[in-house]
């Protein structure tokens, strides 16, 4: 039987494919995206705001280890593995096919009735509401280090490097160590709970 396949036609599925909100964290590699998100997430538990996240990365990542059974068993052949025991669960896909990442689709394979929100690291070009994350030291050196995302320009350009190419009309706010002349909401990258204030804010706006 083919019933759980990755959909051939993506599209038809992302107004219906998840209910639960996205909000994507975005920024430079190296500014601090996923050690802000270790800080915010247990400020939004407090706050009994249930979170999911998904993260985006460009490295043939593997969360099994060669040697263990279900590592083996998935080699073997296996399209899908789910591994579980009484304290999680974790269901590996092998999609070496699939021509590119769809977020909405991966959104859609959470348990929505668990869950109030997912962020999102990485996919900066998907169409949803994003918090920026700006440092002062980084964005202003010409010498940076990786792209947060693939991108044709160079990376000592001053395109590449302005403010205003990581700004785009879906950013809702930006986390900043500086004060910045933008109109956007501005929030201090180095006070997590701010920035936890300002997503359970969002997401009791959206909720209404």
């Amino acid at each position: 039987m083919n019933q759980d396949r990755h959909p051939t036609n993506l599209s038809s599925t992302r107004l219906s494919s998840t209910s639960l909100p996205l909000l994507g964290i975005t920024a430079y590699s190296g500014t601090g995206k996923t050690t802000l998100l270790k800080q915010v997430i247990p400020l939004l538990r407090q706050q009994q705001i249930r979170v999911g996240l998904i993260k985006h990365t460009h490295h043939n990542m593997d969360v099994d280890k060669p040697g263990k059974d279900s590592y083996e068993l998935r080699k073997a052949g296996a399209a899908q593995t789910l591994v579980a025991s009484q304290q999680r669960w974790a269901l590996m896909t092998e999609t070496p096919e699939l021509p590119e990442l769809d977020l909405h689709y991966l959104a859609s394979r959470f348990d929505a009735a668990s869950l109030d929100l997912i962020l999102v690291e990485g996919f900066k070009n998907e169409a949803i509401p994003k918090i920026a994350l700006y440092r002062h030291a980084l964005n202003c050196s010409l010498n940076i280090p990786a792209p947060f995302e693939h991108h044709s320009l160079e990376y000592s350009s001053p395109e590449y490097n302005s403010l205003e190419y990581m700004l785009g009309a879906n950013v809702i706010a930006v986390a900043s160590d500086i004060p910045l002349a933008i109109s956007l909401p501005q929030l201090n990258i180095n006070q997590p709970e701010l920035v936890a204030a300002f997503i359970a804010e969002w997401l009791f706006k959206i909720n209404k």
